[in-house]
């Protein structure tokens, strides 16, 4: 009887055991099946032959069922069907087949042709140099590319009069230098005629200097500190006669600075 009763037990613990796993897979499978997504890929619905380009009539979009396990590692050789347009134009690499999923090495390494992005900006006989600039010294951030700047520079140098002392000196060094680019927005006009790649702030400004003009200017940023001025879109005239401004200098100078700005005010400019 005694031997009965454990055989009973033993079956009753076993289906017990077998119920409890198979609830168990069953939760996996409705767990594993719930974190599956649709991804929408490109497919090729015709032979390309080796060396071919690919144009729009030869893909299709597919929609295709990913499990999470397997996403990371199929969508980084897939390429999804809104990628299309770096699809379009390319070579592929060998022959592939219709109804095969395209994925990024089944297309050629594809090389700038070095004559767009900043360097079609810039005019011959120029050079592109870009300069740290912060809130203050780029007007609060409000330049803009193809706008035009006055470069202001404040530097210590040792007194002109032979005192070993070191004077802080402020002078205009460049006039009218045109801007290309902020950060990395350099005012392209995309088809909806806003900027492609607008920047929300920016660190550093990019002009357009001749080869003598950027040694200086190296040369300024190493030393001191430049300002931009910002000027009016229609002024296009050069200041001569500039001054250096130091210490005394503006002591002496502010009455007739006063008087100055007095006449212009009452003339309206």
């Amino acid at each position: 009887m005694k031997q009965k009763l454990l055989l009973l037990g033993a079956v009753f613990f076993g289906v017990l055991a077998f119920m409890f796993t198979f609830h168990q897979i069953n939760q996996e499978k409705s767990r594993i099946r719930g974190e599956a997504q649709d991804v929408y890929l490109i497919q090729v619905v015709r032979d390309l032959a080796e060396n071919e380009k690919i144009t729009e009539d030869a893909i299709k979009e597919i929609k295709v069922r990913r499990f999470r396990n397997s996403m990371e590692s199929s969508t980084l050789r897939e390429i999804e069907y809104d990628r299309k347009n770096m699809v379009i134009g390319r070579e592929v690499r060998s022959l592939i087949q219709a109804g095969s999923i395209l994925q990024w090495t089944d297309l050629k390494t594809s090389l700038s042709s070095g004559r767009s992005g900043l360097t079609a900006l810039i005019r011959p006989g120029y050079r592109a140099i870009s300069i740290p600039v912060d809130a203050t010294s780029s007007v609060t951030g409000l330049i803009q590319p193809n706008n035009y700047v006055d470069l202001i520079g404040t530097f210590r140098f040792p007194d002109t009069k032979g005192d070993s002392s070191l004077d802080t000196i402020t002078l205009t060094i460049l006039q009218r230098v045109r801007v290309i680019a902020t950060g990395t927005d350099m005012g392209v006009l995309a088809s909806s005629g806003s900027p492609e790649a607008r920047s929300r702030g920016y660190s550093t400004v990019t002009l357009e200097l001749t080869p003598k003009e950027v040694e200086m200017i190296i040369f300024a940023t190493q030393k001191g500190r430049l300002h931009l001025s910002l000027r009016n879109y229609e002024e296009s005239a050069i200041t001569h006669q500039l001054q250096s401004v130091n210490w005394n200098f503006l002591q002496k100078h502010i009455p007739s600075y006063t008087e100055e700005r007095e006449k212009m005010m009452k003339q309206g400019r």
